[in-house]
C-alpha cells in the first residue's frame, strides 16, 4: 500500500472525474488532472458490477497500489490520476487471465503518459 498523502479522497476523485482529460485502454479509463504538488496522487474506481465480492475488490485495489507505488515520485510532472474500471469488465481473483489483463492495462496507461 502507499501512504495516505499519495491517495486521492472521494472529493478529490470526483473533482478529477469532473474536470478530466481521459485516456482509454481496453478495460480501464485513466483520467488526469494536473496538480501543484511535487508528487503524483492516485485513486481507483472499481464498479460493483465488475467484482463479485469485497475480497476481490480489495485484492485488485492492492494490486493497483503496488503497481503505482514506485511511480509516485519518479515523474517530472505531477498529476492526480483516477483509474476507472469499465462496468463490463469482470475481475476475478482466482482467474490468472483477469489479473494479467488488469496489470497489463495499468502498465499501458502509466507508460502512455510516462508517469
Amino acid at each position: 500500500m502507499i501512504a495516505k498523502k499519495y491517495r486521492l479522497t472521494e472529493k478529490e476523485t470526483k473533482k478529477v472525474l469532473h474536470k478530466w482529460k481521459p485516456f482509454f485502454s481496453y478495460w480501464i479509463v485513466l483520467n488526469l488532472l494536473k496538480n501543484d504538488l511535487p508528487y503524483n496522487r492516485f485513486s481507483i474506481v472499481i464498479w460493483w458490477k465488475s467484482v463479485k465480492t469485497s475480497i476481490d475488490r480489495n485484492f485488485f485495489r492492492r494490486k493497483f497500489y503496488d503497481k503505482c507505488s514506485w511511480k509516485i515520485e519518479n515523474s517530472w510532472q505531477s498529476y492526480d490520476l483516477v483509474f476507472v474500471v469499465k462496468k463490463q469488465t469482470k475481475l476475478e481473483k482466482k482467474e490468472v487471465s483477469s489479473i494479467i489483463s488488469f496489470e497489463k492495462d495499468l502498465s499501458f496507461l502509466l507508460d502512455k503518459y510516462k508517469i
